[in-house]
């Protein structure tokens, strides 16, 4: 089956895969349709985020790439609805992003500022 996945520096040696982090875990979306997928990539454009491009990729090629990196994954189904706050991530981008210099290097954890994530929360509803 192919899915649509969001790709930075396509084709390059720097290439890298959208992905949210969610309670301390990278989640890479993937998306049964093309116009999510491709709405997405406006939101994030419109949140000022590095723009990626629309690829269509085999799920299971993503799956393993997930499996291998000890990712998580989420396949936003065509029609998807938000059940919970969680969930909106998954077809509206985190107000916060990595920095592209920052991908492939050790962050620094900083405490997590509970208020600040509630805040973002209810802005999503």
């Amino acid at each position: 089956m192919n899915i649509f996945v969001l790709l930075y520096n396509c084709g390059t040696d720097k290439e890298g895969i959208h992905s949210i982090e969610l309670k301390g875990r990278t989640i890479v979306l993937m998306f049964e349709d093309k116009d999510d997928a491709t709405r997405y990539c406006g939101l994030l454009d419109a949140q000022d985020f590095p723009l990626p491009t629309v690829e269509m990729i085999d799920i299971e090629e993503i799956k393993n790439f997930c499996i291998k990196l000890d990712y998580e994954y989420k396949l936003v189904e065509k029609n998807f609805v938000p059940k919970t706050a969680e969930d909106r991530l998954l077809i509206s981008p985190p107000q916060k992003n990595l920095e592209v210099n920052d991908w492939g290097e050790e962050t620094n954890k900083e405490e997590i500022d509970i208020n600040t994530i509630k805040e973002n929360l209810e802005k999503l509803l």
